[in-house]
């Protein structure tokens, strides 16, 4: 199994792939190639009329340059409601990223938030492991052994360990945490993103103005007018386009918020690649400046390195899957989520290496 290599941030989905492909790979070359080899300049004494000997050494390859595909990216957003001390985070928005051997195509699927799994047992706090929701696996790990704190990090381990036992992912390269604060001011530092927005959705935690609506006195949800999103292409600003992909109570439910979500992530990486960050330091950096200190990198490859080897990656080559699933009732009580046999079988197909194959069989499955 390939070890997994975390590279996290509560900024949001698209930093991971922001920082790599785009704005990672100009602090990888902002060294300077151009600089003049010291080795080759004439040493004191050197006569003039002599031209400078070659370097006897050829210059190191760009950092990244060995990592290889395939690679599979885990894309994890979570409801952290810090506004409550011991509340454990949810993963609210699982997406799956996988990228191409020849890292410039691949896709993004999502798994329902609700989808019963078997959770494994996590040495890290004891947990015993069961049968519960895949949102639940990150509350489960996320706990501290013998107090009331909650490590994300150590949630995102038993996630992405009960993720790659259902779906038969050999492991994931990198992982991105999100919240949605981090996503919105991603989104407002690129400018706004342009979606074309399929269907009718209404706010539940939104007004017009961008505040948020109020809690109805004595629970049961929200009063106020509510932000609406009518069909249409529309460039949506970072409140906006986070409101707009958190809406499940809306025609198809999760399913379409989980297809939203997924147009959020290639547009803003769409976005970023046409802004032409990578060439343009200047605005490289004000992004960063808008993620502020939020940016946590660990594992044994760094973004730079990452940000070399995806250099080419195409957002308009990113197939977007929606895997079909059913209710899960027990004794008329809802339990959650299961996949169709077709939502599984792309999940055989993902794992043996022909997921295009598959999709080709069943083109219902690709988001126009």
């Amino acid at each position: 199994m390939r070890t997994t290599k975390l590279i996290w941030t509560i900024v949001g989905a698209v930093t991971v792939v922001l920082l790599l492909a785009g704005v990672g790979i100009v602090a990888a070359l902002r060294g300077g190639d151009d600089e003049p080899d010291p080795q080759a300049a004439p040493g004191p004494g050197a006569a003039s009329a002599l031209p400078a000997p070659p370097s006897a050494t050829s210059p190191a390859p760009s950092p990244g340059a060995d990592i290889t595909g395939p690679l599979d990216l885990l894309v994890i957003g979570v409801d952290t409601r810090v506004s409550i001390p011991d509340w454990q985070p949810h993963a609210d928005a699982i997406m799956v990223m996988h990228i191409n051997e020849d890292l410039k195509s691949g896709y993004i699927y999502s798994l329902p938030r609700d989808l019963r799994v078997d959770v494994p047992a996590f040495d890290a706090n004891g947990y015993g492991g069961g049968r519960r929701k895949l949102t639940e696996a990150m509350s489960s790990g996320a706990k501290v052994r013998g107090t009331d704190k909650a490590d994300v990090a150590q949630g995102y381990e038993l996630l992405a360990k009960t993720i790659s036992d259902y779906t038969g992912v050999d492991g994931f390269d990198a992982g991105a945490i999100l919240t949605f604060d981090g996503l919105s001011r991603l989104t407002d530092a690129l400018g706004g993103v342009t979606l074309k927005i399929d269907q009718k959705v209404v706010s539940q935690h939104r007004r017009p103005d961008g505040t948020a609506r109020k809690l109805r006195p004595g629970g049961g949800g929200y009063t106020g007018p509510q932000a609406t999103y009518l069909p249409g292409t529309r460039t949506l600003t970072g409140w906006q386009a986070i409101d707009y992909a958190r809406q499940r109570y809306t025609a198809g439910g999760d399913y379409t918020r989980q297809r939203h979500q997924r147009q959020l992530v290639r547009a803003l990486l769409t976005k970023a690649m046409g802004a032409g960050l990578p060439a343009d330091l200047t605005r490289a950096e004000a992004v960063l400046t808008a993620l502020g200190d939020t940016l946590v990198v660990s594992g044994d490859r760094n973004a730079i390195e990452y940000a070399y080897a995806l250099r080419d990656l195409d957002p308009s080559r990113l197939t977007l899957v929606g895997l079909p699933g059913d209710s899960v009732i027990n004794n008329g009580r809802y339990i959650g989520e299961q996949l169709t046999p077709v939502g599984r079988g792309f999940l055989k197909a993902a794992a043996a290496g022909t997921p295009e194959a598959y999709l080709a069989d069943h083109p219902k499955l690709i988001n126009k």
